[in-house]
């Protein structure tokens, strides 16, 4: 049998994998054939979360384990977990989380078990638009227009240079005398 799994992102619109697996692949080779084709670097702690109808996280398969699970919480690692043990019927949810620091991910579904097929490897079988960035890039400044030389602003530019302390509302500035 061969699962096709569909694979967006909430980022950008456009852009969906559909990729091919055997079911007996574990989560690991399903996790290195998305960084590849997204053109992502390992980070160490990616995660699929096995999700319900209204994609609620049910079930955590991590990559390593990190020791802080709670105490009512199994312990899922990719490499010794198939995609079979979690992932059966058409329409069930999972995410991929690929940015830890984040906390962003893509949203996938199996769309289809087509059986009588088995793949000799997994692979993208359909891609359109460009995956999001793995991380975002801030920039150290934002754009802002030139300011004017002081020399070049008028002197009433700060408002009159004077005030009367009556004029002030006290009670605008809840103080209390």
């Amino acid at each position: 049998m061969t699962q096709r799994l569909t694979l967006f992102s909430q980022e950008v619109e456009d852009f969906v994998l559909e990729i091919l697996i055997d079911p007996e692949t574990s989560f690991h080779q399903l996790h290195c054939l998305i960084l590849e084709a997204c053109g992502y670097t390992d980070q160490g702690n990616h995660a699929f979360m096995i999700c319900n109808d209204d994609w609620r996280v049910e079930h955590k398969i991590r990559q390593t384990d990190t020791g802080n699970l709670r105490s009512d919480e199994d312990l899922y690692l990719m490499s010794r977990t198939r995609i079979e043990e979690f992932v059966e019927e058409e329409g069930q949810r999972l995410a991929y989380v690929f940015d830890t620091q984040e906390k962003r991910f893509f949203l996938m579904e199996l769309t289809e078990n087509i059986f009588g097929h088995t793949p000799s490897e997994s692979r993208v079988s359909r891609r359109r638009g460009m995956a999001p960035p793995q991380f975002f890039t801030f920039t150290e400044e934002p754009d802002t227009p030139a300011v004017q030389n002081s020399e070049e602003i008028e002197e009433d530019f700060y408002g009159d240079e004077g005030f009367e302390a009556d004029e002030l509302d006290a009670e605008g500035f809840e103080i209390n005398e």
